[in-house]
């Protein structure tokens, strides 16, 4: 396994210990998308939860589990298709905390992954990067790119020790070692 899958694999087992956590979105439980299940592969079924195509409404169950104390890490496996959500993620999560004054300060764990495009390009609609865009449109909720198998550990860590949401940005190219992989 090549070190930054299995860097994610130790990630998702670190957050699968604490008993508060729930692994949720699109291939959680079923195959299909190849950069989860191998890292999820030993997270105990009963913490997944398999969710159709429906952003928006992932991020509003992430949200609403947040407030009754669970940490969700809510999965999406293109970032191509996170803006779906954007109303939930920035009108929502990224305010309840100061719309509440404080009072509900609900932690989501957002992973999502910039689309690879290699061996095969699969097109701008799914290898798209929308960093610079959420970084602008988000004000409470941290934001951490992993450009290295040795960020992803210590990120995952410091997302489940936060008292925020946090929103982690995997590399499909970093997923599989291409000698000629370009994404930065």
């Amino acid at each position: 396994m090549n070190p930054y899958v299995e860097a994610l694999k130790q990630a998702m087992d670190l957050l699968a210990k604490d008993e508060r956590t729930l692994f949720l979105g699109q291939t959680v439980v079923f195959g299909g998308s190849r950069y989860t299940t191998s890292t999820l592969k030993d997270v105990p079924l009963e913490k997944r939860v398999e969710l159709p195509i429906i952003e928006d409404l992932q991020m509003g169950i992430s949200t609403g589990l947040a407030l009754r104390g669970y940490i969700p890490v809510s999965i999406y496996p293109r970032f191509d298709f996170l803006p779906l959500a954007t109303d939930q993620l920035v009108n929502h999560l990224d305010k309840v905390e100061m719309m509440s004054r404080g009072q509900f300060k609900p932690k989501v764990i957002i992973r999502t992954i910039v689309g690879g495009t290699q061996p095969i390009d699969p097109g701008p609609q799914h290898s798209q990067d929308h960093y610079t865009a959420f970084r602008s449109l988000l004000t409470n909720i941290d934001i951490i790119r992993l450009e290295m198998a040795e960020q992803i550990v210590p990120a995952y860590k410091s997302a489940l020790d936060s008292s925020r949401p946090t929103l982690l940005i995997e590399l499909g190219n970093l997923h599989h070692q291409y000698p000629n992989s370009t994404q930065k």
